[in-house]
């Protein structure tokens, strides 16, 4: 089990703004977290309130400055970075005070920790107050101020009417705002390989190894396969960055926008990793020293270090485990259940408790994203019954205020969003030209007004719990949690979700909960029907090469969970073996009875 860092899991990005401030909350506890760099108009609002929370100076940064965007990140994160270090550096010295700070602290660490142990080797001595503070100063350490950028959302922005260049783009300038910040930390870069914003991130100092071959601001990547992270790794090993981690995300089972797989299963994607470690850092190591060669940079004489992380539906001390354990992961990410600790993200009340009260069917993969990509979400959320009452009042669609996931330009030159009332209306007035039946006219016509506003929703949280004004966004919150929110059902404290990640205790109030593996399983079973009931039969040959590719990543991914896995599963594992070996021949009779369904309907159009 890895015990190199202060806590062995992190909180990833949640939403827009849940997650905006959770570092200034859980960092000096030594517990690192994702921050979204979407929104900069709630980024320098949140800037304003923590300034003054916190008795810092804060000048205001308005639209018409230039790079205004990029600037207030930069400020953001400088600020946050402060704030962090002040805290943290108040809990150091508030031992010889017997600050609760300091307790909270070593009470939250695994009881395998090494810095635990030392600390009641210290107590068990009865060293001074004085000589435990030297030695916290000299071995605690605060939790890594993340951020993230989705690299889809790259708005293309205008100066008086005239398009600006590439660098103003919305991810141009985030990254930009990361990279002139003070922070020591990582950036996230998730939905998918950006070649120009990968090339652009060889412009900043703080990305390439120093004399000393330590990495300022480090890359993470998610990727959800091998291919894709040697494929990624090496673009930028080529560039002389170095990539630090890469973050293996679930595609279904997790938060938010769901970026499924053609039926590749976590546990062999976990397994390959395992096993291909070693050849995804020296195949990067050999690429960096001759990029580095070429740039006239200090050559690191081994490989920097680089870490595999996993997130995605873990829920419980076992699986948390197993994945250090077996999968010899380097860390894990936790997010839905953090969405129920107010000490760690920013939700309304109404909002965390709809989802504490939600049952299983309540939370679905949805089609509310402007982005085209199928999202996590629960039901009787306030932004969708907001979205719901525009429907009714014959008014669908939003304003737009934000703007930040505008992509479409199938009626205008610039590109403008999905959920707009601009686009809903130029679309339902294509639809009545159709002449479709009442019934089809309705099928046509949800699926046009089903998109929601996220890029406003999943911050107007963080607005609203610290009491600032939302008059433009208005009060509607939309929320992405994973499926694994089903098995959690009440507000706990920080201490008490970190007890129960490392299994000092257990929240979850609901014990019908599936295995992490069987729970991703059944959702690719689900997608997969969902996916080839609405397919056009006789299919394509694109259609056709899908299922046959999907079909043969699910069969052999539930035959590496019938051999392979439970062969070679800790003791611990092996406990819930026959649950486990009953919960996936089920759906593997699931699954094969949508194969004999499609081999039917093959043979009726044959």
């Amino acid at each position: 089990m890895n015990k190199t860092r202060t806590h062995s899991f992190s909180i990833p990005i949640m939403g827009i703004g849940f997650t905006i401030d959770t570092a200034i909350k859980v960092a000096p506890f030594g517990i690192s977290s994702v921050m979204s760099l979407v929104d900069d108009i709630l980024i320098e609002k949140m800037r304003e309130f923590h300034s003054r929370e916190f008795q810092l100076p804060f000048n205001a940064i308005p639209i018409k400055t230039e790079d205004f965007r990029a600037k207030r990140i930069t400020a953001y994160l400088n600020m946050v970075d402060t704030i962090v270090k002040n805290k943290f550096n108040n809990i150091i010295d508030s031992i010889t005070k017997k600050g609760k700070d300091f307790d909270k602290y070593i009470n939250m660490l695994p009881d395998y920790s090494t810095l635990k142990q030392e600390f009641n080797e210290l107590v068990a001595n009865n060293e001074s107050l004085f000589t435990i503070k030297d030695w916290a100063s000299k071995n605690l350490t605060m939790g890594s101020i993340d951020v993230n950028i989705m690299t889809k959302l790259d708005k293309v922005n205008y100066k008086a009417g005239s398009q600006l260049p590439i660098e103003y783009n919305d991810a141009f300038a985030a990254l930009r705002g990361f990279a002139k910040s003070n922070l020591n930390s990582s950036i996230v870069l998730s939905a998918g390989m950006s070649p120009r914003l990968y090339s652009y991130i060889s412009e900043f100092e703080d990305f390439y190894p120093d004399k000393d071959c330590n990495i300022k601001k480090k890359i993470i990547l998610k990727v959800s396969d091998m291919r894709s992270a040697l494929i990624q790794g090496q673009f930028f090993a080529k560039k002389g960055i170095w990539v630090s981690e890469f973050r293996i995300e679930s595609g279904l089972n997790c938060g938010g926008h769901a970026f499924a797989t053609d039926g590749l299963l976590l546990g062999p994607i976990l397994e390959e990793f395992k096993n291909n470690h070693d050849r995804i850092i020296e195949t990067a190591h050999m690429t960096l020293c001759s990029a580095l060669k070429s740039l006239g940079r200090k050559v690191p004489e081994k490989p920097l270090p680089v870490r595999v992380t996993a997130q995605g539906g873990i829920g419980t001390t076992g699986e948390q485990e197993f994945l250090l354990d077996y999968y010899k992961v380097d860390g894990t990410a936790w997010g839905t259940p953090f969405l129920l600790v107010p000490e760690a993200a920013n939700i309304d009340d109404s909002t965390r408790n709809l989802l504490a009260e939600a049952k299983e069917d309540q939370f679905y993969l949805s089609d509310i994203s402007p982005l085209g990509v199928k999202f996590n979400s629960v039901k009787g959320n306030t932004k969708d019954i907001e979205k719901q009452a525009l429907i009714d009042a014959g008014n669908p669609g939003s304003n737009c205020p934000k703007r930040y996931l505008v992509s479409n330009t199938e009626y205008t030159d610039k590109a403008i969003c999905t959920a707009s009332k601009t686009y809903i209306k130029k679309k339902i007035e294509e639809l009545e030209t159709k002449n479709l039946s009442a019934e089809e006219y309705k099928k046509e016509y949800d699926k046009i007004t089903v998109k929601s506003c996220i890029c406003v929703g999943l911050g107007t949280s963080a607005l609203i719990v610290n009491q600032l004004d939302h008059k433009i966004e208005g009060s509607g919150v939309s929320v992405c949690p994973g499926p694994n929110m089903a098995y959690f059902d009440k507000t706990v404290s920080l201490e008490e979700m970190v007890g129960h990640i490392y299994g000092k205790n257990n929240i979850r109030g609901k014990s019908n909960r599936p295995n992490m593996f069987i729970k991703e399983l059944r959702m690719y079973i689900d997608h997969f029907r969902k996916v080839t009931d609405n397919m056009a039969w006789p299919l394509n040959r694109k259609d056709a090469k899908f299922i046959k590719t999907y079909e043969k990543n699910m069969i052999l991914g539930i035959a590496y969970y019938k051999k392979k896995l439970i062969d070679q599963v800790s003791n611990k594992f092996t406990n819930l073996k026959p649950i486990f070996l009953d919960e996936l021949y089920e759906a593997e009779k699931d699954f094969l009875k949508i194969e004999v369904e499609n081999e039917k309907k093959t043979l009726n159009f044959a």
